[in-house]
Formats: C-alpha cells, structure tokens, sequence
C-alpha cells in the first residue's frame, strides 16, 4: 500500500512575483483556502497519512503555519469562533501527518526527492507538484488504484497543445493497456516541438519506486544545471522497470502562473 507522499515546495515562485517577493505561493488563497491544503486534502482522500514537505530556509513561513499554536490557542481563549476552532483543529491534524525536510539550493525537482530519502520506508511513494490541482476526480487516488493493479510506477497524463510541449516532461508511448493508461516507453524533459515525440505531457502526479534514489544520487545535472526527476525514470525505464502514463479523469489547474492562479481561484469557486 502507498502511505507516504512528497511534495517539493522549495521552488520560490518567481511566475508569481510580486507576490511571492513577500508570501509563499503555496499559502496564496485559492477561493478562501491556501492552495497546499486542496493537495494535503487530496492526499488524505487517496489514503496517504505520511506527507514529507520539502522546503528551504526562504519559505519557512509554511512550517510555522502549520506551527502557529500559541496565536491559535490565544485567539479562542479570548474568542469561542467555532470556525476558528474548527481551522485550528484541522491544521492540528495536518501537522501530525507533516514532517519537513530543507533545500536551500535550488538544484532541481530531483534533487528536492532525494532530500526525503530517509523518511521513505516502503517500496513505493506518492509525489505531488503544488502549482498543480486535479479538481473534481482524485487524481491521487485514482494513480494508486492503477499501480495496485499493474504492479508499477504510474504518472498523471493529459494531451497538451503541441506547440506548448517545451513546458513539459514528454512521454514516448509504447503501447496501450486501456483507454485511460499506456506503458510508456520514454520520457523526455522539455523537448523542442520539433522534437517532442507526442504531446502526452506528464502532470504532477507520480507514483515512484524507491530505487528513484540510488539513480538519483548518481545523476548527472542535466538540462539548466540541474537534477531532473525524468532523467532518473528514463534510467530506471532503462533497467526496464514498468512506468504507465495514467489519462486522469478530473479538471486540470494550473497554479503556478499569475493568470493561471487567477482562473484556478474562478474554477474552484464554481465546484
């Protein structure tokens, strides 16, 4: 069973900037909500109750929101809000399931998982990328349900504009098991459109093996000097491990731009 999930928060943000210069994006409202709880709550719906959060020095404000006890604990002494209370005893519940590892150096989304190594005990682990929301369907869940069955790694699919590809880890497909999964043959970080050999670009959803860590520790920095999660399941393809691209079902948001945020905070508020 896959219990134990990360999600690498380090990233400062920039496409977000001038708000990020001061807050943290993944604590930036989402209709009324920090957008790292939809994915926290994802998890928990998927049956994850381990979360490793992996942040750097720069971003500590996210740990001491799930850390604010005492502003908490004062503010209902003097107040009995029972929504207060109830926000309190929800992020008392998250802290429990959180624990924090750093990445002070922005070395990439590789380098970000090797720094949770010591705290993943199982064979498999769940990641998430934050600027990421899979509305509607849980993408989470629905990715576990797939490797129980097939008995591998499994990432989150959707069709991309192929003009757009050079956004995008792009998946070479080997064949299909079904309508809604593919066994993938490839996987390249970034590619030219010219290049790109489709446009089934992976999502932040990724079921990994952990023995993602041993290729990741032996890896080269590849493209912009950096440790990129695709070149450690492109070795691992290699030794002929089973991948499977997962075509999911629910509405895709994409929270890491300014206009994206915007419009996401328009969709959510329409569920």
């Amino acid at each position: 069973m896959i219990k134990q999930a990360i999600i690498p928060l380090a990233g400062l943000g920039t496409r977000l900037l001038p708000l990020t210069s001061v807050f943290a994006k993944e604590l930036l409202p989402i209709n009324g909500k920090p957008g790292i709880e939809y994915i926290i709550e994802e998890c928990i719906d998927a049956g994850i109750n381990e979360i490793i959060f992996i942040i750097s020095d720069k971003k500590i404000m996210i740990k001491n929101y799930f850390y604010n006890d005492k502003f908490y604990k004062n503010i209902i002494k003097k107040k009995k809000d029972p929504r207060i209370i109830n926000e309190y005893k929800k992020i008392l519940k998250y802290k429990k399931m959180i624990k924090f590892v750093f990445q002070n150096k922005p070395l990439g989304t590789g380098d970000a998982v090797i720094k949770a190594k010591r705290f993943i005990k199982d064979k498999y682990f769940l990641m998430l990328l934050p600027d990421d929301l899979i509305v509607k369907k849980n993408c989470s869940k629905a990715m576990i349900s797939v490797h129980n069955k097939f008995k591998g790694s499994v990432m989150a699919s959707m069709k991309v504009n192929k003009k757009t590809v050079s956004r995008w880890g792009i998946y070479n497909i080997s064949k299909k098991i079904n309508k809604d999964n593919f066994l993938i043959k490839g996987v390249v970080e970034k590619p030219n459109p010219n290049q790109a050999p489709s446009n089934n670009a992976v999502i932040g959803r990724y079921i990994l093996p952990r023995t993602i860590f041993k290729k990741l520790t032996n890896q080269k920095p590849g493209k912009g000097g950096e440790i990129h999660i695709t070149d450690a399941i492109q070795s691992l393809i290699n030794d002929n491990e089973i991948f499977i691209g997962h075509n999911f079902l629910g509405k895709y948001l994409d929270c890491g731009t300014m206009n994206g945020y915007i419009k996401s905070s328009l969709e959510i508020a329409k569920l």
